[in-house]
């Protein structure tokens, strides 16, 4: 049995956090475990929950149409979360939960070997970047940690929420498209 199904088994059943009890289906993630680009927002929604897949409502629906922009989707990068289970209400994941669920996330990035890392919005962002990063501040800047370069953009949710931040997003997404071409990753 090949280490990711291991991985997922693992997490599938995972019980580390009350997050664990509450959920209909474990959200593990999608795309090729091949691909040199990883997005990773906070944690599922009630959709995601209920289908086992991240972002497959209207935040998911909008991920869909900001990767188009710049030639990717699912079937060309990796897509998770840090937490792998629902957050009651869809409220912030707790740091006790991000903590319980992080070692899942860090196997997943060992297997993959991401090159790039696309954080979608404030908890994953600060989660990678530190407690001071501040969405509305440093979106779109980029960060290299370990040989793997690191930005953020806002969530598609707070796309959904303020559209006046579209604008900026959508030069977020260029920037990305530039630094995949820039560093020759496969797509």
């Amino acid at each position: 049995m090949d280490s990711w199904k291991l991985l997922e088994e693992g997490c599938l059943s995972c019980q580390k956090c009350p997050l664990g009890k509450s959920r209909t289906h474990t959200v593990f993630g999608v795309g090729p475990h091949t691909s040199d680009i990883l997005f990773v927002g906070e944690g599922p929604g009630q959709q995601e929950d209920l289908r086992g897949e991240p972002f497959v409502g209207p935040a998911g629906k909008l991920l869909d149409d900001m990767l188009l922009i710049i030639d990717l989707g699912r079937y060309n990068c990796y897509i998770t979360n840090i937490v792998k289970c629902r957050p009651p209400q869809n409220r912030d994941p707790l740091p006790t939960e991000q903590d319980a669920c992080f070692p899942f996330l860090q196997e997943q990035m060992r297997l993959l070997q991401p090159k790039m890392l696309i954080c979608l919005g404030r908890i994953a962002a600060t989660r990678f970047l530190g407690s001071d990063f501040k969405i509305s501040r440093d979106h779109g800047k980029w960060y290299q940690k370990d040989g793997l370069w690191i930005t953020a953009i806002y969530h598609p949710s707070a796309l959904l929420r303020d559209v006046s931040k579209r604008p900026e997003t959508f030069r977020d997404l260029k920037s990305i498209q530039a630094k995949i071409k820039e560093l020759g990753l496969a797509i």
